[in-house]
């Protein structure tokens, strides 16, 4: 994907569009004054979670920015476990994330798991509804396997917009990646800089590039057409990981981080629970 910027869009299948590149929030307490940082050097995407317990930080960062509401787009998802699953409970918690974010919608909200089989598709349909009360604007799911999007297929319901899941060359995900590219689900990608780990060939494109490895892979997952959402409680690096669009990985060097692939999740991955 040549001709990238900071401003980069992509087209989800509902026709609605998502800056390129993301900021994972925090969780608290590092959460706010790490999203202010990240707006002001020009994130424009800002992905929460009711699990990690920041949808107020990311409200208030939103808020004093001093950027229109419109601008940003805001990504929250409901959490499995004390919350639970199932239409009621799902709908309750779009409204107590909405007043936590202290919103009038949301830009995109995920199903944060698969865990609960028993209500997966109670839960996403109460997502939809809540699309249809105009709360969220698109709808997604996160760490779902190609049979859990099946599911969704299977029960006659609009495919998400996104599916979000960890991806990095050492756990390239590729048979999911290949289902949501033909469906045309787009891939947000978790801990795409893989914790700080390295490789040799990691290594030897940030000597080519004069980049650091975090950037090397950021621009690996731009270039794969994925939305990667670096996290980072550190102001230098929070600003560097915007600095990848001048330059452009070659066929080789996409091919040299593809080889590492390894199956190896450095987050949880529950893609293949049933």
């Amino acid at each position: 994907m040549s001709g990238l910027t900071l401003q980069s869009t992509i087209t989800f299948s509902d026709g609605k569009k998502v800056p390129a590149l993301g900021f994972g929030a925090l969780n608290q307490p590092d959460a706010k004054s790490t999203i202010l940082e990240a707006l002001k050097v020009g994130y424009r995407q800002i992905d929460g979670a009711q699990m990690y317990e920041n949808e107020e930080a990311c409200g208030a960062a939103i808020r004093e920015s001093g950027i229109p509401r419109e601008d940003i787009f805001a990504t929250s998802k409901i959490a499995s476990g004390h919350r639970g699953h199932g239409h009621d409970n799902v709908t309750k918690g779009v409204d107590e994330s909405l007043a936590k974010w202290g919103l009038t919608y949301l830009d995109l909200f995920l199903i944060h798991d698969p865990l609960d089989k028993a209500l997966r598709l109670e839960s996403y349909k109460a997502l939809l509804d809540a699309q249809a009360a105009g709360k969220i604007k698109s709808v997604g799911v996160s760490n779902y396997g190609v049979k859990h999007l099946e599911e969704i297929k299977k029960a006659g319901y609009p495919l998400p917009v996104v599916n979000q899941i960890e991806l990095h060359p050492f756990l390239q995900q590729r048979e999911i990646a290949a289902y949501c590219k033909a469906n045309n689900i787009i891939i947000q990608a978790y801990c795409p800089i893989i914790r700080g780990a390295s490789h040799p060939n990691i290594d030897a494109l940030a000597k080519k590039y004069n980049k650091d490895p975090a950037q090397v892979l950021i621009r690996w997952s731009l270039q794969k057409g994925y939305i990667p959402l670096p996290k980072s409680a550190t102001p230098s690096r929070i600003l560097s990981n915007t600095k990848v669009y001048d330059f452009e990985l070659t066929d080789e060097d996409i091919a040299s981080l593809d080889e590492l692939e390894q199956n190896k999740p450095c987050s949880w991955n529950p893609v293949n629970v049933d």
